[in-house]
């Protein structure tokens, strides 16, 4: 690995800045979402931590949103204008 790293610096980092993104994604999630699953079936399990990530996007999306001060556009609220320009 030490070699592989010497030898082809970009590549590495870039993989080795994938696993810290990860890294720290997962604990993230872990923070705000309690480290451990309720569920006892293994298909309750992936379900659960499922919804824990989809939590996690939302959270993280939302966040963005006010600290970028971007301001949405929904689907439903731009086809009801449209209707309404139309009409």
């Amino acid at each position: 690995m030490y070699h592989f790293f010497m030898m082809k610096r970009p590549a590495f980092l870039e993989h080795y800045h994938k696993r810290s993104n990860l890294e720290s994604t997962f604990s993230m999630v872990k923070a705000k979402f309690g480290d451990s699953l309720r569920s006892k079936s293994d298909v309750g399990q992936i379900n659960e931590l499922l919804c824990k990530v989809l939590c996690h996007n939302i959270v993280v999306l939302i966040g963005a949103i006010y600290e970028l001060g971007i301001q949405p556009t929904f689907w439903a609220e731009s086809a009801a204008a449209q209707k309404r320009a139309q009409n």
